[in-house]
């Protein structure tokens, strides 16, 4: 368990160091080249839903989200205990810690940014919509923030336009994708189960 311990706190002070430094340096939408490379940017937005800006629904879809997200991290913590007792290799136990801690890092965001943070992305019922702020954002003791509990937002920055066309009119850019690091570490582990699954799954796929 310390190495799984120490693999989910490493990339959640990564993580959640990254998110605060953007969301109380850069204004909403703000987009900065990052070493003058104009295919790295720092692009700060906030995502209500899903890894890579994808969301659904309005308040009720975000509850589900963050239930969902307890769920797994719960069910992942017991199967610790199992996958550890019963030898799992370390092409296994690593990307699964690191798939945990991606988990994590975005859960926080959405259960607690509401809570310490002064300004951020609210839901009007009203209008059924997503609303977003202007300036920069301050941490607040816990309980003053902008919003309440299960209501945060998920900090995203990482952004790699990696070429730009426009075709029959329109503007593309690939890669639009902006994410941070919760999500690449859920992304890597994914990939390097799929990468190593004769070593991470030596006896088949069996939970």
């Amino acid at each position: 368990m310390k190495k799984i311990a120490f693999i989910t706190l490493l990339i959640l002070f990564i993580d959640q160091v990254t998110k605060i430094y953007v969301k109380t340096h850069f204004t909403l939408g703000e987009s900065i080249e990052v070493f003058g490379l104009k295919w790295w940017r720092f692009t700060f937005v906030e995502n209500p839903g899903m890894a890579y800006g994808v969301h659904f629904g309005g308040l009720l879809g975000k509850y589900l989200l963050v239930i969902i997200r307890v769920v797994v991290i719960a069910v992942m913590l017991v199967y610790f205990r199992k996958w550890l007792r019963e030898g799992a290799s370390n092409y296994f136990i690593v990307p699964m810690a690191m798939i945990f801690a991606g988990a994590v890092g975005n859960l926080i965001d959405g259960m607690f940014y509401g809570m310490i943070f002064n300004s951020g992305t609210t839901f009007s019922e009203s209008i059924n919509h997503w609303i977003s702020y202007d300036g920069v954002s301050r941490l607040v003791p816990l309980g003053q923030g902008y919003s309440s509990f299960m209501k945060g937002c998920v900090v995203d920055m990482f952004h790699f336009p990696l070429f730009n066309f426009d075709f029959a009119g329109r503007h593309f850019e690939f890669f639009s994708y902006i994410f941070n690091v919760a999500d690449s570490s859920i992304t890597i582990g994914f990939l390097f189960l799929i990468l190593f699954k004769n070593k991470a799954f030596p006896n088949g796929f069996d939970f």
